[in-house]
Formats: C-alpha cells, structure tokens, sequence
C-alpha cells in the first residue's frame, strides 16, 4: 500500500509575527537565547522586517531593500547604524540595562 507523499511548505517565523506584542516577545526571547550571537539578533530583526513589510522598510531607512535582506541574514553583519534605523523605523527603541 503506498502512502500519500507528505508535502511541507517552508517555515518563516515572520509569518507568526502578526503584531506589536507577539514581535515585542519574540525579540526579547531571542536576546535572552542569543546572548553574545549578533547574528541570531540580526536574523530576528530581518524576520519582524519581513513581517512588516521590507519595502516601506527599504523607503524608511533610505537602505535598498536587497542591502537589508542581506544585512539582516545569516550572512549579514549590519552596523549598529543600520540596526538603529531598521529598529526606529519598526517603531522599536533598542534600550540597554544593567545586567
């Protein structure tokens, strides 16, 4: 008896990521997770870019769309000037505590 073929599409956490309180949670698991990992936090903010739109993103931060996919990638290594904008233009504050 043959089984039916099981198809999966292709996760993207910024199909989850529907608003403010579920990217605001997501981000703070993935700074708790990451610890030292810039790049695990670069990839986070390129999923809540994605989530909201890296067009009007891309027009927001005056960056090309493709620089921010690249920027916020796994093969990225975006300045803190760029991760500042992309923050503000989300309507997010990067904020630093006392640890």
């Amino acid at each position: 008896m043959d089984t039916p073929e099981e198809k999966f599409s292709r996760y993207d956490t910024a199909d989850y990521l529907t608003d403010d309180e579920r990217i605001a949670e997501y981000l703070e698991a993935v700074l708790e997770e990451a610890e030292d990992d810039p790049v695990l936090i670069a990839q986070a903010l390129g999923a809540v870019a994605r989530a909201r739109n890296m067009s009007q993103l891309a027009r927001e931060t005056g960056l090309t769309r493709e620089g921010l996919y690249k920027a916020l990638s796994a093969e990225g290594n975006p300045s803190f000037a760029t991760v500042i904008k992309v923050a503000k233009a989300l309507g997010l504050r990067v904020a630093f505590r006392a640890a």
